[in-house]
């Protein structure tokens, strides 16, 4: 690869620095830049509403590289600085300063943003959100033993800031407008467990609940309003309603769009031959599945990185990673793999009650479409093999524990 050659990354979290990672380890070695919005190093993100509220790590043990690597390896990385513009026809980028910087393959990585709702109140001091370590340090101020947290919003950041905040002495309600935690990830079977999870450590959990504003005296928040009338008391607020993509730069640039992001093939390239696209902006075709899957999950940003690195090097692959992602609350550990948004039903293996128990979403033809282990850490591979062979399975057989999962594979 000519050394003249220039190869531009916009967005600097988890998906940014392994791209840089995977063009340096592949023999690149021409001109790479990551531009980055934050002034932090890339760093990882699922740490913040986890260890990091927990006391357990600091931004140094979730950054991926730190700022010797970046020197080393002959990476132009430029934090805090915002790329204005994409002009697709002249190969350009657009740079805060006015200029311009011309590439020849092109990257975009630009992750999410928190979801803004129009609720009254909601930019009053002591309302917070969840996305960027500067977040995560001004929520982590503010959770302190005995003092009252209201979070809107029962998703994963929600029940994860939850649990951490309750772990702190923290007084807290969740307040969420569908039938259970979780849904449009789990269902509301599984939902459930969460639930339960959630009000035996002494959450105050309301569900199918319509926040109706943001309470606030002197221009701070002091809890929620309920469109029925009832009353949240509490000393902060985190609203937490799921991600907004990033894709403004690539609207910007005409590339096509659809199912919430960029259009992306297999190999990660967007309908621009020389602009790739990856992590939670990537509405990717998955050769498993046979359909375009998005999700804001880690383990995209950690991987499809080195995919459109290849691609990019001239050397295309498939991204064919089965969608993955994890979390800890409380005494829960638990693991999800696979895609089921059409799932027929749910069967589950072990024991729901004591939480140590595997899940299955099956479709109509008893099909395993992706799998959940809880408290369980030595079926995942059996899992995703069962998920990857697209056989059907006797539900009967694979709810039964003493049935091993790997006689089940056919």
């Amino acid at each position: 690869m000519a050394s003249s050659i220039t190869f531009v990354i916009i967005g600097g979290g988890l998906a940014g620095a392994k791209a840089v990672e995977a063009l340096r380890d592949s023999g690149f070695d021409g001109q790479l830049s990551l531009f980055a919005e934050e002034t932090h190093l890339p760093y990882e993100r699922p740490p913040l509403s986890k260890e990091y509220l927990a006391g357990k790590k600091s931004l140094t043990d979730f950054t991926v590289q730190n700022s010797d690597w970046y020197r080393d390896h002959g990476v132009d990385l430029r934090l805090g600085s915002r790329v204005s513009a994409v002009n697709a026809g002249e190969h350009t980028v657009a740079l805060p300063d006015g200029t311009t910087m011309r590439y020849d393959k092109l990257l975009l990585a630009m992750g999410s943003a928190s979801r803004r709702p129009s609720i009254p109140g909601s930019d009053a001091d002591a309302v917070y959100y969840l996305r960027t370590y500067d977040d995560a340090v001004s929520l982590d101020s503010v959770l302190t033993e005995g003092s009252s947290l209201a979070v809107v919003g029962a998703g994963w950041i929600g029940l994860e800031v939850a649990a951490a905040a309750r772990q702190r002495g923290v007084d807290v309600t969740v307040v969420e407008t569908a039938k259970q935690p979780l849904v449009a990830a789990l269902g509301e079977t599984v939902g459930e467990v969460f639930a339960r999870l959630h009000r035996d450590h002494g959450v105050d959990l309301r569900l199918e609940a319509q926040v109706e504003d943001i309470t606030t005296t002197g221009g701070k928040a002091t809890g929620l309003k309920m469109r029925d009338g009832s009353a949240v008391p509490a000393d902060a607020v985190l609203v937490a309603v799921g991600a907004q993509p990033n894709v403004e730069l690539a609207e910007q640039a005409g590339l096509a769009m659809g199912d919430g992001g960029v259009l992306v093939d297999a190999s990660l390239r967007t309908s621009d031959p020389d602009i790739y696209a990856v992590g939670d902006i990537a509405a990717a075709e998955h050769p498993l599945f046979g359909c375009r899957i998005r999700t804001e999950h880690w383990a995209n940003a950690l991987k499809q990185p080195a995919i459109a690195a290849a691609g990019m090097l001239g050397n295309p692959g498939e991204y064919a990673e089965l969608p993955y992602f994890f979390t800890d609350q409380y005494d829960l550990g638990m693991e999800y793999v696979g895609h089921a948004p059409g799932f027929e039903r749910v069967v589950f293996r072990g024991d729901v009650a004591g939480r140590e128990f595997v899940a299955f979403w099956l479709d109509g033809d008893h099909r395993v479409l992706a799998g959940m282990n809880v408290n369980i850490w030595d079926v995942l591979d059996n899992v995703k093999a069962l998920i990857r062979s697209r056989n059907s399975v006797d539900p009967d057989r694979l709810a039964d524990a003493e049935v091993p999962l790997a006689e089940l594979l056919g």
